[in-house]
């Protein structure tokens, strides 16, 4: 239902669509809102769960989808030479066709409007008869219309068929920066605002839905609190601002005392300041007086230190004098530097871009050398990778062979542990059958010794 709703709106409209619009994106989220304050009005889903609200919200899409393309056949129209090769030329018969179409039913609009003006300028001065023959006419053209308006509808869907079964044309017409017309692009706005609307919608369930009422009706409830509170408010306002006038009427009783207070004031402050000002007057005949004689004194010091300042003039003219000419020798030395400069540089110059030559050369040979060097650092990385990896196998193979050797010496070393424990056992026991013999010979000659101390 949708998609037919728009494309009756839309293939009804002129073909030509004004410029400077951007393309929209044809996805909407459900409007992102502080969580803390607005979570009964955020829905607790993100996404859509069932076969059929997935079916509604893909419909929409579509006829999103269809009205952008639709939107963009003035401009297609408009670089026909430019898209010619890239729609197709099914594609681009189906568009001319449909701009004859277009223009046909403009001309006619444009006829019947030009018609209706003229019928009502000259409804005042023509007869009733005359009036409805012209009436009836001018109804029997706007019936031919619906015709044409049905062709145009025929062929937008045409159109939008080829471009559907044709994606790579869609995707070549959104690459290109193709416009459409500022109601064009009011209406795309308003079908993506629908579908933002409509997928909130969708996402919200019945029982958040009756959380959202309730959180409504609580904020009128203190919307209407707040209100009371703002009228409390304005009252005591309201008194405040009297009792604040009442007392502005008593500060300005206040003033006026003090203004009265002041001008008898300044009426003693008067009498005070002539006072004043006689006896700065005779302080100040005084202080001429006594600034006269120091006129006096300063004028005799001047006159000393002109003529000081005139023996000083002499001294410094004749100081200036040698001065000058010492000036004069150090300008023409400078000068002669200035010209042994300009030659040397003059030959510097020479010098250096001779040089710049040589240095070009040695650069070109610089980057040959560079080009062989990074070969060759190609090769030496490839080589030390092989040296490394030998190096790695040498270095497994001589402590496989470390364990090796290590094994055997642990071998040895307990074979060899084994045979001295094995030695040192059949040692202990010949020593205990000698110690034994050994004991008993002992004890026979104790018994000797006794006998010969007895007798003695």
């Amino acid at each position: 239902m949708a998609q037919k709703m728009a494309l009756d709106v839309l293939g009804v409209a002129p073909l030509y669509q004004g410029p400077d619009i951007n393309r929209m994106r044809l996805t909407a989220e459900p409007s992102k809102k502080p969580a803390s304050l607005l979570k009964p009005l955020v829905p607790s889903k993100s996404k859509l769960t069932t076969i059929e609200t997935k079916r509604v919200m893909s419909v929409l899409d579509e006829t999103i989808h269809k009205v952008e393309l639709v939107t963009l056949l003035s401009d297609v129209s408009a670089n026909y030479e430019t898209l010619e090769g890239m729609l197709g030329e099914d594609i681009m018969k189906a568009v001319r066709e449909h701009e004859k179409i277009c223009h046909s039913l403009l001309d006619s609009v444009v006829y019947l409007q030009e018609k209706e003006r003229r019928m009502q300028e000259e409804e005042e001065f023509e007869e009733e008869g005359w009036l409805r023959d012209r009436f009836l006419s001018k109804e029997l053209q706007k019936s031919h219309l619906l015709p044409l308006m049905q062709q145009i509808k025929e062929s937008t869907k045409d159109i939008l068929r080829l471009l559907l079964n044709n994606p790579q044309v869609v995707r070549l017409l959104q690459m290109h920066t193709l416009s459409r017309s500022a109601e064009a692009q009011n209406f795309i706005d308003c079908l993506i605002e629908l579908r933002g609307f409509l997928f909130e919608k969708l996402l919200t369930s019945p029982v958040e839905a009756r959380d959202k009422t309730q959180f409504i009706q609580d904020i009128n409830r203190r919307n209407r609190r707040n209100q009371e509170i703002i009228e409390t408010l304005e009252n005591e306002l309201a008194a405040s601002m009297k009792s604040r006038d009442t007392e502005v009427e008593k500060e300005n009783f206040v003033i006026q005392e003090l203004k009265n207070h002041l001008h008898q004031v300044l009426k003693l402050s008067e009498n005070n300041l002539l006072r004043t000002k006689q006896e700065a007057e005779k302080q100040q005949k005084a202080d001429f007086r006594a600034s006269q004689a120091r006129v006096a004194k300063i004028q005799q010091e001047l006159l000393m230190l002109r003529s000081q300042y005139h023996n000083l003039v002499v001294e410094n003219r004749e100081a200036e004098q040698a001065l000058r000419k010492k000036k004069y020798k150090v300008e023409t030395e400078i000068e002669n530097w200035i010209q042994k400069y300009d030659m040397e540089m003059g030959e510097k110059q020479e010098e250096y871009e001779e040089l710049d030559i040589i240095h070009k050369e040695e650069k070109v040979q610089l980057e040959e050398l560079k080009q062989k060097h990074n070969v060759l650092v190609e090769e030496f990385s490839q080589i030390q990778a092989e040296q490394e990896v030998n190096a790695k196998k040498r270095i497994e193979a001589e402590q496989e062979m470390l364990r090796m050797v290590r094994a055997a010496t642990l071998i040895q070393a307990l074979w060899k542990g084994y045979l001295v424990r094995s030695m040192l056992k059949s040692r202990k026991k010949k020593r205990s059958k000698s110690k034994g013999r050994v004991k008993e010979k002992g004890k026979g000659k104790g018994k000797g010794k006794a006998k010969a101390k007895a007798k003695k």
